[in-house]
């Protein structure tokens, strides 16, 4: 039987992401779903280099490479609508985890333990969901920061907000990522590699 999943999540990169904001650059989930990895990556090797830790750096960038593969059929609910209220944010968890039950049907029996995982938090991983978060919010930070740079004021809102959220995640790792690496971004081509 031929199986449709890759093909759905080929779509990624036709999902926008900050729908209800004025991009100079838009995003798209299939871009930030890259970006997140990386920077989950490098928050799981934090853990384990600096704080003692012993999670899976590898499986922490394939978490964070799918957290957002059910946008596919839902589309990118805008974080003021989805957290508005309760029952909105209980509806759209509903909607993710039908979402989550069609892609799942879509992967070939014999491989659908594998990826069920891969689509939502479980308790096992829990400590990897974790970084997976923070390096979804600091994704996000970086692109309001890169906004602002370019000189859309659009962000500078929500640059602030998502920075305080992080702050309130108090996880080492994000702190640690924000004090070495979140400079860089703001440098031209020139600057980073010279």
């Amino acid at each position: 039987m031929e199986s449709k999943f890759f093909g759905i999540i080929s779509r990624m990169k036709y999902i926008r992401r900050w729908g209800l904001m004025r991009s100079v650059m838009p995003e798209n989930i299939s871009e930030h779903s890259l970006e997140t990895a990386f920077i989950a990556h490098v928050l799981a090797l934090y853990r384990n280099v600096r704080f003692g830790g012993n999670v899976d750096p590898e499986r922490a960038a394939l978490l964070a490479m799918y957290h957002d593969v059910t946008e596919v059929i839902t589309g990118d609910l805008p974080t003021p609508v989805k957290y508005y209220n309760p029952d909105i944010k209980a509806e759209y968890g509903k909607i993710e985890e039908m979402a989550k039950s069609k892609l799942t049907d879509c992967i070939p029996e014999d491989l659908r333990e594998y990826y069920k995982p891969l689509f939502g938090k479980t308790d096992e991983e829990a400590d990897l969901w974790l970084l997976v978060k923070a390096a979804d919010k600091l994704s996000a930070l970086i692109k309001c920061m890169e906004e602002r740079l370019m000189g859309n004021k659009e962000f500078v809102n929500a640059e602030r907000s998502t920075l305080i959220s992080i702050h309130e995640m108090a996880l080492p790792e994000a702190e640690e990522f924000i004090k070495e690496f979140l400079t860089s971004y703001s440098l031209t081509l020139d600057d980073q590699v010279l």
